[in-house]
């Protein structure tokens, strides 16, 4: 068994972090306690005494050997200026963190200062690996602090500042929880490799069939394409875990174009160039941009065609305007692969608001998304756009998704 590790700062913190560490060393679990702070004094051995200091600190890692890390030393952390002195060891920990081959677990604590400073490293480790953030942030939007990992955050309730009854019962869940999971990982088991697919709501029965069509051969991933979905499974596929990805839903892209709410961002499809793994993609889903309300659609789009999917989701088609912009986006991110690609077109419809008799059928403005990656996409023998007259959730169009995977997987 390796060690979970404790962090935060031990110069303001280290009542709270001894707290978890002797509960996690109580359960039978290995410790490494590192201290993350940057004001106060520092020593070689670890000495860390600030303005709001519990003592000496008393860590197995120091904050100075943390501080190493960064790419100009040390002295690029202890500069005597908070802001800098927080970025820098933000991104000394973010490189630490992840080099220690005995780490099966890690918690951290904090206020708003200590979670931006924690989570990054906590991002930068394998999607598996048990990670958690006592916080007093999350309770409100995480998604700054989680991005594409599987960060669990867990709300202090009170401040991070001292033992108290509720502190202790908070802060002893999240030591236990990460004692559990170090002591009881669960084994990958599964030997077939693995692909990503994007679902969302309306593309549902394509990704499904596809999903069942691959089950033998794969073990098909389902990310919903919300934006922590696409930028999730391009996380995998950077880490390595993915043979391949069936992009059948690349809504996420009509945010960004648009302005909505579920974008994945600039770099979306940008693994998908750096690793070179077989690429089938389609349309799913890019008939429409999503908000949240119908009173948080901006002014600007006053007057569209809008579908209220549930009352927190407004949904919105997109023009023709916006879907050359977003055939634009697609056909740079294609160009810019290397390894095998597919793109299927979808002819009949791209959604299941996309079809005849529905409130966002169009196929105008569908055909302009097609002919703009036609004249963009630069095809080669490796990178091919197929038109289909299908419907993307018709079962003929899952088989030709699954045809297509399976010629550029042999590629």
């Amino acid at each position: 068994m390796g060690s979970a590790y404790v962090v935060g700062t031990f110069d303001t913190k280290g009542d709270e972090l001894r707290y978890v560490a002797g509960l996690i060393r109580e359960a039978g679990v290995p410790v490494r306690t590192v201290d993350l702070a940057t004001g106060g004094q520092h020593s070689d051995t670890g000495s860390s005494i600030g303005s709001g200091s519990t003592g000496p600190s008393d860590a197995d890692v120091p904050a100075r050997e943390v501080a190493a890390w960064h790419p100009d030393g040390a002295d690029a952390v202890f500069t005597g200026d908070r802001g800098s002195a927080v970025a820098a060891m933000t991104e000394a920990f973010a490189r630490f963190l992840p080099a220690q081959r005995d780490l099966d677990g890690v918690v951290g604590l904090g206020g708003s200062g200590g979670t931006a400073l924690i989570t990054p490293a906590l991002q930068a480790l394998p999607v598996g690996v048990p990670k958690i953030m006592v916080s007093t942030m999350a309770a409100g939007d995480v998604g700054a602090y989680v991005g594409a990992s599987d960060i669990a955050m867990l709300h202090s309730v009170t401040d991070v500042a001292g033992l108290n009854r509720i502190s202790r019962q908070v802060l002893g869940n999240a030591a236990h929880a990460l004692a559990g999971a170090c002591a009881h990982p669960i084994p990958a088991g599964d030997t077939r490799p693995a692909v990503g697919l994007t679902m969302f709501g309306v593309t549902t029965p394509c990704v499904d069939a596809v999903a069942h069509r691959l089950g033998d051969t794969y073990d098909c991933l389902v990310f919903h394409a919300t934006g922590t979905g696409g930028a999730a499974m391009e996380k995998l596929a950077d880490d390595g875990h993915l043979a391949g990805v069936l992009d059948i839903s690349t809504t996420e892209i009509c945010d960004l174009v648009a302005g909505g709410i579920l974008a994945a961002g600039e770099h979306r499809l940008d693994a998908i160039a750096r690793t070179g793994i077989p690429y089938v993609g389609s349309c799913g889903a890019l008939d429409m941009v999503n908000f949240g309300a119908p009173d948080t659609v901006p002014d600007r789009y006053a007057g569209r065609l809008f579908y209220p999917h549930n009352p927190q989701i407004t949904l919105m088609r997109t023009t023709a305007e916006e879907v050359r912009a977003i055939g634009e986006f697609l056909a740079r991110k294609l160009n810019a692969c290397d390894g095998p690609v597919r793109f299927l077109l979808p002819e009949g419809g791209v959604s299941a608001l996309d079809a005849p008799g529905q409130a966002f059928h169009d196929p105008e403005v569908d055909a302009v998304l097609f002919e703009t990656l036609e004249r963009e996409v630069h095809q080669t023998g490796n990178r091919q756009l197929i038109r289909s007259p299908r419907h993307l959730n018709d079962p003929e169009f899952a088989e030709e998704l699954v045809a297509a995977f399976t010629d550029a997987a042999r590629s």
